[in-house]
């Protein structure tokens, strides 16, 4: 039997479909992002010609079932091929993000990192682009504010933009995007407080702020955080005092407050955590006892108090805890004997010098 016309009519139309080059539109939004970059040495750019976008153009995918363009991967530093072929192990790229990648309408991925030297702010319009899961602009020298109302992108899961120049306060928007997992906005010039309802972020699995001008108090909410499993805050001008309810956290494995302005005790619930393996409260101005509440569940890679103002002995528990790897207690105001235990063999005298009366191994014997 001949095949009907509606068969041949659908065959070819699927044919056309899988072969048709990407929307002119498109393709007009891509050599505009282009001519605002310069990359002079990979030939980064030297596959965007033609007229078909979605084939053969670095770093530029589309959607099979629409021949949109949907992500746009540019790195300056990986195993690409690219910088193999070069003999480099990253690249340079300089200019700005023009804003007509938002033209792209059904982008869910822009990656344009590492490159060193493109400059200039986050294009605002960023925010419009509905489908964006991964925005990774790490490792630039991007300047400006985050865009006010980032809140806007529902569907984004990672915000990277680490390693830039962005100053300006965390957008009061950014804990309403509610499918975040990972956030890095370290190494900048941000200002101001973190978002009281930053607690809000209820998928958020890393939250890495260290090293900016970060202010204000640790708010309560992140002990909420059900998935939180790395908190860095370090390097900042946080103040106020350690809220107890993070050592309640159910993943929380490494925290980060070094380098702060933080008073008060440390609470016990911190010690005693269950899961925390990475605790750094070191240079700050904690006071008071260091809590004698470590249990056989207690397993700490790394555990630094060091450089603040707290007094009394080295906690008994201490010497029950499974695993002390790293451990600093200097420059405080301890005072009393080194507790004995598999725990303190391995450690040298550095940690637990500039202490007030510290003594026994590996400290000189007391007296």
């Amino acid at each position: 039997m001949a095949p009907s016309f509606s068969l041949i009519f659908l065959s070819v139309s699927v044919l056309v479909s899988a072969t048709a080059a990407c929307p002119a539109s498109d393709r007009a939004a891509l050599l505009a992002f282009r001519s605002a970059l310069s990359e002079p040495y990979l030939g980064i750019f030297s596959s965007w010609t033609g007229h078909d976008c979605c084939s053969r153009w670095y770093g530029v995918s589309c959607d099979p079932a629409t021949g949109r363009v949907a992500d746009i991967t540019l790195r300056g530093e990986s195993e690409d091929p690219i910088l193999v072929r070069a003999g480099r192990s990253g690249g340079i790229m300089s200019g700005r993000i023009s804003p007509e990648i938002c033209r792209l309408d059904r982008l869910t991925t822009l990656v344009v990192a590492d490159w060193k030297r493109i400059s200039g702010p986050i294009p605002p319009c960023i925010t419009s682009l509905p489908l964006l899961r991964i925005l990774d602009l790490t490792g630039n020298r991007l300047t400006g504010p985050l865009p006010a109302d980032i809140g806007r992108l529902s569907r984004l899961t990672v915000l990277n933009v680490a390693d830039n120049k962005l100053s300006g306060s965390i957008p009061g928007s950014l804990p309403s995007l509610s499918s975040l997992m990972h956030l890095d906005l370290s190494n900048n010039l941000l200002s101001g407080q973190i978002p009281s309802n930053f607690g809000g972020l209820r998928m958020l699995s890393r939250a890495l702020l260290a090293r900016n001008k970060i202010s204000g108090p640790i708010p309560a909410s992140i002990g909420s955080m059900a998935r939180l499993a790395d908190l860095d805050l370090a390097g900042n001008q946080i103040s106020g005092e350690v809220p107890a309810a993070l050592g309640s956290m159910p993943v929380l494995s490494s925290l980060y407050l070094d380098g702060n302005r933080i008073s008060g005790r440390i609470p016990a619930a911190i010690i005693g955590s269950r899961g925390l393996g990475m605790l750094n409260l070191s240079r700050n101005a904690l006071e008071g006892e260091i809590p004698d509440a470590f249990t056989p569940r207690s397993y700490f890679m790394v555990l630094d108090i060091s450089y603040n103002r707290l007094r009394g002995h080295v906690p008994r528990t201490l010497s029950s805890a499974a695993y002390i790897g790293h451990l600093d207690l200097s420059h405080n105001h301890l005072c009393g004997p080194i507790p004995n235990g598999s725990n303190f063999d391995h450690l040298e005298a550095t940690s637990f010098a500039g202490n007030d009366c510290l003594c026994g191994t590996p400290l000189p014997a007391c007296g």
